[in-house]
């Protein structure tokens, strides 16, 4: 796997980018039937990203049926009570991790249990 970190904006310590990492699994009724072998125990990929110093902050949310989206559209704000219909992955939690590279945020990523039903999407954090 080739490095692809270079553009990306520096945001962490010297040697290292922050990434969020946006924990997402498919709508109600549309998730993949889930294999009964697969551990999909979050905690044991916590406590190792925590103890390699990677995972900075993390958390589930609630469902997208709690969610409420603000828009504001010609000074008027508009609220919308939770997911649209034609929504096929919904964001379940977050982590926020520091890695050398894309390549080490991504090998995190991959090790996520959640990347089994769902998928993770790894975004660099931008320095302002």
């Amino acid at each position: 796997m080739s490095s692809r970190h270079e553009a990306a904006p520096q945001f962490g310590t010297e040697d290292t980018m922050k990434y969020m990492l946006l924990i997402c699994v498919e709508a109600p009724g549309k998730a993949p039937a889930i294999d009964p072998d697969d551990d999909l125990d979050v905690e044991p990929w916590v406590e190792e990203m925590d103890g390699r110093g990677i995972r900075q902050l993390g958390s589930p949310l609630q469902p997208a049926s709690e969610a409420t989206t603000v828009r504001v559209r010609s000074g008027e704000v508009l609220l919308t009570d939770g997911p649209y219909a034609e929504t096929k992955e919904q964001i379940a939690g977050f982590d926020l991790i520091e890695a050398k590279d894309l390549d080490e945020a991504i090998e995190v990523a991959s090790k996520h249990p959640m990347a089994r039903i769902g998928m993770v999407d790894v975004r660099a954090l931008v320095d302002l």
